[in-house]
């Protein structure tokens, strides 16, 4: 038995390393960034970006994918320090 797909889904990315006393937001459609250093916000951003590119190429939604899915997608796709 296929499992309902939920109406939304949302992404959200947290970033804790902030002390320069900027208020870093990107907001996508499915996704809200917030907070880090200027460096984390940016590897958030590109991580979230490529993430959702491979689903889109999967021709999978936010809602659709499973969560280990998504979990390898994410560490996949953000860019090594």
């Amino acid at each position: 038995m296929k499992k309902p797909t939920p109406d939304h889904a949302h992404l959200l990315g947290l970033g804790l390393d902030n002390q320069d006393g900027h208020k870093r937001v990107t907001n996508g459609e499915q996704f809200t960034l917030v907070g880090g250093s200027q460096e984390t916000h940016e590897r958030m951003t590109e991580t979230v970006v490529k993430t959702f590119e491979d689903l889109k190429h999967r021709g999978k939604d936010l809602r659709e994918v499973e969560p280990k899915e998504l979990g390898d997608l994410i560490r996949k796709n953000t860019p090594a320090e």
